[in-house]
């Protein structure tokens, strides 16, 4: 007979492997699907957690050629093992989905290494690596088989000359000239990593500007950063192929006003986002359907059309990010075991690890204009702040945007220094349905740099201090 399951989760990413968690702890027998020897999906195994391994390192390496020099300290040759940093990004994988491994055993889930297809009728078969298949059982099938990167016609992917971000994250060369196409989020990161150990970097992007759904204030400051930083791009360009030899590549491109050129490139990085991973999954034979966008059609709990049959992160709708995915898998453990699980998209943050950092959560100026709601502006800068003086980070600025009669916050956006961790307090201020006011009148530490966010609350009303 067919193993018997409460809950199958088809895919180990985070949203999949908190979700086996979740379900397990909630005393459902759970068990796990991966078709990769480790778990933790894209995010742990060649995305999130290896270019955040990378960014570190080249920004410890940036930092000495570029700026320790205004604390005293002097430095004498400065060299780069590139395949130290390589191994170093791979120890801090290899622990990471290590962890994760043990959490399973933790929580007594069962893992099956292999790769997952719905049969219908709450059977899943899976094709071990072992050449062997088994046929699965379950009342629950939750399926999160994460998202891959976009192709490119004319931009055919070889692993070397022209890449992805999987194979970005594990270049042995430094390329004297790298070519990203697409200034989204994964450009940026992957570039920044790239161009601070030496790369020249040019940015090829559709759009006139970088990452769309970000305020357009802010998106004008990171790209006048990153040009300072050496950063070219250009903007409103189409890619129309590219051609490759021993030497490297051409791309061709054209301008906005049609006229072609080509551009010289060791490495190609295509960059123009990601999709969901659902091929051959057995999506027909279980009767699934998806959206206009080619994503998994779901209602407010993750259910598909197909009763017993769910699915979280990147292959619904939503920003594809894991940590939108880890409380989609958790919501959906809670829903399964009766229980209220919910998930507030409008407080999810987004973050874009370049430096100074990005990161928002909420809504934007320019969402807000098109919704017809008025709002009031607070805006603080680095530059006045002790800590960010201390630390010799004083680049960026916080924007909080408020509702014009009852002040509640409905954005905030940080550029600056450590961002990333900057953003959970504004991200707890509008899961809560806080003011300007509350978060204005909170105690925030001197001197930290969470002091901007205070004097930016302030200034939604006209009383900053520091100003």
């Amino acid at each position: 007979m067919a193993e018997q399951y409460d809950v199958l989760v088809i895919g180990s990413g985070p949203g999949g492997y908190v979700n086996a968690i979740r379900s397990a702890q909630l005393g459902l027998k759970t068990g796990i699907i991966e078709k990769r020897k480790t778990l933790g999906g894209t995010c742990l195994n060649v995305g999130c957690i290896p270019s955040k391994a990378l960014l570190d390192s080249s920004e410890e390496y940036h930092k000495i050629l570029h700026k320790v020099d205004v604390h005293g300290i002097g430095v004498g040759k400065v060299t780069l093992d590139l395949n130290k940093l390589m191994e170093r990004k791979n120890g801090v994988v290899k622990e990471v989905t290590d962890g994760v491994d043990y959490l399973m055993k933790k929580n007594k889930i069962t893992r099956y290494e292999g790769f997952g297809k719905l049969l219908g009728g709450g059977q899943v078969e899976v094709a071990l690596v072992d050449g062997k298949k088994e046929i699965l059982s379950a009342k629950h099938i939750v399926l999160a088989t994460g998202s891959v990167p976009i192709d490119i016609p004319g931009l055919p992917v070889d692993g070397k000359t022209i890449i992805t971000s999987d194979h970005a994250i594990d270049l042995r060369t430094i390329p004297k000239k790298l070519v990203i196409i697409g200034a989204g989020v994964i450009g940026l990161e992957l570039g920044s990593v790239w161009a601070r150990l030496g790369s020249e970097v040019t940015v090829v992007e559709l759009l006139p500007g970088i990452i769309p759904n970000v305020d357009r204030s802010f998106g004008s400051l990171i790209q006048r950063s990153l040009e300072s930083q050496g950063f070219n791009f250009l903007f409103e360009h189409k890619v129309l192929g590219a051609t490759t030899s021993k030497s490297g590549a051409k791309v061709k491109i054209a301008a906005p006003d049609g006229k072609e050129s080509e551009l010289d490139a060791d490495v190609v990085l295509v960059a123009v986002g990601r999709r969901p991973f659902i091929d051959g999954i057995g999506l027909d034979a279980a009767g699934v359907e998806l959206t206009e966008r080619k994503r998994i059609k779901v209602d407010s709990h993750f259910r598909t059309n197909v009763p017993g049959i769910y699915a979280i992160g990147d292959v619904i709708d939503g920003p594809m990010l894991a940590h939108k995915a880890e409380e989609e898998g958790v919501a959906l453990a809670e829903l399964i075991a009766g229980q209220s699980g919910h998930v507030n998209y409008n407080a999810v943050p987004y973050i874009i690890y370049i430096w100074p950092e990005m990161a928002w959560v909420g809504k934007g100026e320019e969402e807000l204009k098109a919704a017809g709601i008025e709002y009031k502006v607070g805006k603080s800068l680095f530059k006045p702040n002790a800590r960010a003086k201390a630390m010799n980070e004083a680049e960026g600025q916080v924007k909080i945007l408020a509702d014009k009669k009852t002040d509640k916050i409905l954005g905030a956006l940080v550029f600056g220094p450590r961002a990333s961790d900057m953003i959970a307090e504004l991200a707890v201020a509008v899961e809560f349905g806080a003011s300007a006011e509350d978060l204005a009148r909170s105690f925030h530490a001197h001197p930290t740099l969470a002091e901007v966010v205070k004097e930016a609350a302030m200034a939604v009303d006209k009383w900053a201090i520091h100003a």
